[in-house]
């Protein structure tokens, strides 16, 4: 199948795209290598997918490694621009994962938010219902569970109060990309992504930034004073679960009863899947484990709850593993283990 990834430059783009190259799929990544976070990190990636990094700025490139690979850096609010990609590609399949990251930078920068998970996710509907796929797969975030406080998360909960711009515009998705599924007839499909981690992972994130200042004997804050339990999921099996959707277009649920209220499924091509390792980590305990894996003690802060944050995110994924016979398997443990190994050795 042809596939297009966007923001195939991030941190779970890069692992998805290897692994459906590695599969044998026809990818075409795009991305808008931005400044959010370091830009030399996005292009060591794409170095690793083999796009030669002085030809970024010259259209199309073709990998040097992959020949079922091509990389363009576009921008998803360059609707013209995404338009006419998608008139000479022809995708089977769509995989949305470009968005503006993160909960507490949405505070002081919303409009980013705006512009890029809203404006841009827009433009690949848009293109999605003028070049029809088979597929639209898109992520979301297990931020849409908000103020929900029955756990695990469920697809089947509501997801009507999120507690961050992040999260609405995430939960903005769900409902857009519903809609044109309804309409339009794309199938769809929405991936709430719990606490992802790992190899080549976004310096912004909790791992990241505690063995960064763990090494430099800087400071950490731990946030909720270190009470705060998060669903981490290790990256490959994230990319594993959506190698197996790739295939697995939805279907009208023709059981779908709108007074029962269900919002996992719809009588649209359209569903809702959690992919969480479904086993919650307590923030302290996860900064234990990393301390044994450097051998060397935090100078620890502990500080309050930030705006926008919930206490415990938790994965219910009996969904995900009922549809792909898949349930991610690696634990906190071996996963600290390999980001560790690969920080020490990317930053020598």
């Amino acid at each position: 199948m042809k596939i297009l990834v966007t923001g195939a430059a991030g941190f779970i783009g890069f692992h998805l795209t290897k692994q459906l190259l590695d599969n044998g799929e026809d990818v075409v990544g795009i991305d808008s290598i931005n400044t959010y976070y370091d830009p030399a990190l996005k292009i060591a990636r794409l170095t690793e997918l083999g796009i030669a990094s002085d030809k970024l700025e010259s259209g199309v490139i073709k990998s040097r490694t992959y020949e079922n690979f091509k990389f363009l850096r576009i921008d998803l609010t360059e609707y013209d621009k995404i338009l006419k990609l998608f008139a000479d590609s022809k995708f089977d399949v769509v995989i949305n994962l470009a968005a503006q990251a993160g909960v507490r930078y949405a505070l002081q920068n919303p409009q980013v938010y705006v512009d890029s998970n809203l404006n841009g996710f827009f433009n690949i509907l848009e293109c999605c219902k003028t070049y029809p796929v088979k597929h639209l797969i898109f992520a979301s975030s297990s931020s849409v569970y908000g103020l929900n406080e029955e756990i695990p998360f469920s697809e089947h909960h509501s997801t009507d109060h999120p507690t961050s711009l992040y999260a609405a515009t995430k939960k903005a998705n769900e409902v857009l990309a519903h809609s044109y599924s309804h309409i339009h007839g794309i199938p769809t499909t929405g991936l709430r992504f719990f606490t992802v981690y790992g190899p080549w992972g976004r310096p912004d994130m909790a791992l990241f930034k505690f063995t960064k200042n763990i090494l430099e004997e800087n400071e950490i804050e731990i946030f909720g004073h270190g009470e705060m339990y998060r669903d981490f999921t290790y990256v490959q099996d994230i990319v594993e679960a959506i190698s197996r959707l790739v295939d697995k277009a939805p279907e009208k649920n023709i059981h779908w009863d709108a007074k029962k209220h269900d919002p996992a499924t719809s009588s649209s091509p359209y569903r809702i899947l959690n992919i969480g390792r479904g086993q919650p980590v307590k923030l302290q305990d996860f900064v234990d484990i990393l301390e044994k894996k450097l051998n060397k003690k935090a100078i620890k802060k502990y500080v309050d709850i930030q705006p926008g944050e919930v206490v415990t995110t938790y994965a219910d994924t009996s969904e995900l593993e009922k549809l792909t016979g898949f349930k991610p398997i690696v634990n906190i443990e071996q996963g600290v283990s390999d980001f560790v190994d690969w920080y020490l050795n990317y930053y020598k």
